[in-house]
């Protein structure tokens, strides 16, 4: 074996990720989305007629959905490990958890 073969050998072995990973992300994420979800709904509705103030709720959107839609994958992935469900109905479970608690964030 050369020493090149032996140098990428070494360099390519996989590496476990932490055991908490997976639970440190979701949270996060659930952060995230929350607060996104608070500024929306915290939104006054007269501050539409001023196209400035526009740029923190449009912020606040695309934080919220691109958080929340990597959220519903956590979830669901955490659904397959557990083997609750598979493929799309993992997806479909994952989603109704994350809308449910975005309902209950905008309810308050």
């Amino acid at each position: 074996m050369s020493d090149m073969e032996r140098l990428l050998q070494g360099a390519l072995v996989p590496v476990d990720p932490p055991v908490d990973l997976g639970e440190k992300l979701e949270r996060r994420l659930t952060a995230v989305t929350g607060a996104a979800v608070d500024e929306i709904a915290d939104w006054d509705p007269s501050a539409f007629r001023d196209p400035r103030r526009w740029a923190r709720l449009v912020v606040a959107g695309v934080v919220g959905v691109s958080a929340g839609g990597a959220l519903v994958v956590v979830r669901a992935r955490q659904k397959q490990k557990h083997r609750e469900a598979r493929g799309v109905a993992a997806l479909g479970k994952g989603m109704l958890e994350v809308t449910g608690d975005v309902r209950r964030r905008l309810r308050r």
